[in-house]
């Protein structure tokens, strides 16, 4: 590094990766371990607060005995990488070091972070996530000592395989308990809390997630309260919510009228999904729908993980990184995730091709909230058009989502289940088909329907 570089970076003032100190002591220390738990950083020692070079007396015996005193009080032991400038004839000194593969670093049993310009203490969920980041694992795949086996539904989990075998057309030999093991949800013959948390026989205290319908700020009309496994929240939270959302009747010609809901269920099916995938379920606090006339509230408890913010969100300039891994796999297996970390990203293009306004994402009362708003954008002339493609598009979403879950499905029950005509759903499936989207594997009978996407 050149002087004209550190002439430039003391200029620039401190910041979430450099910091000044007047002389070396147990504050240089502090800061050493956080920037050793964040994106690394530099301490320059000789300089003070206001930028101005106060310079300081060192010698090569005064460096090492530094550098003891930093590898003697940390934990796992830092040793920085050390350079000495003079400018304006004072002698400065750079405490270099890069983010350290194995955190958290702790400075006398305390574990420091940088946050903007300034040193923070960690909190205990803190440290503990930068240890499972660590180790490569998460909360959910580590062994529930309050709960075993005998905790759990072989119902629940048949119907888990069920799905994974619907998805996947291979049959699963394994029996129940045997395929948990190969997930590691069973791992040396005891329950992971993520396996608890899917297939919980009965109630659940830590799963409780609350919904409601609201006519005002604080008048409820009807609500529900749940606390069990959550392949079970998830459906029945979903099916809360679309019976109390509006639904409008579009004429397009057949002889069957379109049922156009004024929120996407798409969206709303993704955003229960991460709420319940994503959650951090250490904390007590419950999640929460809110739904009212104009918008509905999804609030779930935890910050955003792994140091992700909304900007980040919103850019989709982040990568992924999952708080509950076994869990997102369980959901993944099923195929009610696509991709890890495209969720926000999928939310919003579904809003704009519905006509919705942008939903809006948010850190709140330590957890995040997503608001979905009833307005519709872009209204012309042409509104019934294009209406009417949207509703097309979203329900040939559903025939595939329908059919991942269901292979065999007839397209009797496809148009029972979307409330339309065997006609339009048979020009959807040739739609479908022409799209190289999905292909009939046997005869008309017998066979049964593939997913090629």
């Amino acid at each position: 590094m050149k002087k004209e570089d550190i002439q430039n970076i003391i200029s620039e003032g401190e910041n979430e990766s450099v910091e000044f100190k007047t002389s070396f002591g147990k504050e240089v220390i502090e800061s050493i371990v956080a920037f050793s738990n964040t994106k690394g950083g530099k301490v320059i020692v000789g300089v003070n607060d206001n930028k101005n070079i106060a310079g300081i007396s060192i010698s090569e015996e005064s460096i090492q005995n530094w550098l003891n005193q930093i590898k003697q009080n940390t934990k796992p032991q830092v040793i920085p990488d050390v350079q000495t400038f003079k400018l304006n004839n004072r002698n400065i000194v750079i405490l270099d070091v890069m983010e350290f593969p194995v955190k958290p670093v702790a400075y006398r049993n305390k574990y420091f972070k940088r946050v903007a310009n300034s040193n923070h203490l960690m909190s205990l969920d803190e440290i503990t996530n930068e240890h499972l980041k660590t180790i490569n694992s998460s909360w959910d795949f580590h062994t529930d000592p309050n709960h075993g086996i005998e905790h759990i539904s072989i119902k629940k989990v048949d119907r888990f395989i069920n799905k994974i075998e619907q998805r996947t057309q291979n049959k699963i030999e394994l029996s129940p308990l045997d395929f948990l093991v190969k997930l590691e949800i069973i791992r040396n013959n005891q329950l992971t809390f993520g396996g608890y948390l899917l297939f919980v026989e009965d109630h659940c205290t830590i799963s409780d997630i609350q919904a409601g319908r609201f006519k005002s700020e604080t008048t409820i009309i009807d609500s529900i309260s749940l606390n069990t496994d959550l392949l079970t929240e998830t459906d029945e939270m979903i099916s809360f919510i679309k019976k109390h959302l509006m639904v409008e009747y579009i004429i397009t010609g057949e002889q069957q009228r379109i049922e156009r809901f004024d929120y996407p269920l798409d969206a709303i099916r993704e955003i229960v999904i991460n709420m319940v995938v994503h959650r951090d379920y250490r904390d007590s606090s419950a999640s929460i729908i809110k739904i009212f006339d104009d918008r509905i509230e999804f609030y779930n408890p935890g910050d955003l993980f792994g140091g992700i913010t909304v900007e980040d969100l919103l850019s989709g300039n982040y990568s992924s990184k999952t708080r509950n891994k076994l869990i997102a796999k369980a959901f993944k297996e099923i195929g009610w995730i696509e991709r890890y970390g495209s969720g926000i990203m999928r939310v919003r293009r579904i809003c704009k091709e519905y006509g919705i306004n942008e939903p809006k994402f948010e850190e709140v009362f330590n957890g995040f909230r997503v608001t979905l708003f009833k307005q519709k954008i872009n209204v012309t002339e042409n509104v019934t058009e294009n209406v009417t493609e949207n509703v097309t598009e979203n329900r040939e979403k559903a025939i595939l989502r329908m059919i991942q879950d269901n292979n065999l499905i007839t397209t009797t029950k496809l148009a029972q289940a979307l409330n339309v005509s065997r006609r339009t759903i048979a020009r959807d499936i040739d739609s479908l088909k022409d799209a190289g989207k999905i292909r009939r594997v046997g005869s008309a009978k017998s066979g049964h329907w593939e997913v090629t996407i």
